[in-house]
């Protein structure tokens, strides 16, 4: 996806195992950022990060919605365990990774596999791709936000 671009209609499936579509925040900007997986340390700070800066970017009308490939039982386990207070989407067959383009092969100790790249998508209220940050500062992951929301 590039900056410009209307992102996809379906996003992942809820804690219920409904489909969640962009259609159901019609009219509001999001904030949508694909991790690799709930639990681990870059995750873990990264989705903290954007839980001590929720407030500000509510407040500015953005919607929080983060994307992973894991369960939605592990997702409500990862949101609790850390007092998350938006949105984290199941993906389980990688296809709104794929439709992100995030889903890409990655390399880790001489293996090459496929993975989720760590992306974060900020959209318009039309849902249009106004930036996309491909360097997550994984610690400072809401600060970085709001360098491009403000």
């Amino acid at each position: 996806m590039e900056t410009g671009e209307k992102i996809p209609e379906v996003l992942g499936l809820d804690a219920e195992g409904r489909e969640i579509k962009a259609l159901d925040f019609a009219g509001k900007p999001l904030i949508i950022y694909f991790y690799p997986k709930d639990n681990t340390p870059g995750c873990t700070a990264e989705a903290c990060s954007i839980r001590d800066g929720y407030q500000s970017l509510t407040a500015l009308g953005y919607t929080v919605i983060g994307i992973s490939k894991d369960s939605a039982a592990s997702h409500l386990r990862f949101a609790q365990k850390y007092e998350l207070p938006f949105l984290l989407l199941s993906d389980p067959t990688t296809e709104v990774n794929q439709a992100f383009g995030v889903w890409q092969k990655k390399k880790m100790a001489g293996r090459e596999y496929m993975g989720t790249v760590r992306t974060t998508f900020i959209t318009d209220a039309d849902h249009r791709i106004t930036h996309i940050i491909k360097k997550v500062d994984t610690k400072n992951a809401a600060e970085q936000i709001m360098n491009y929301v403000l």
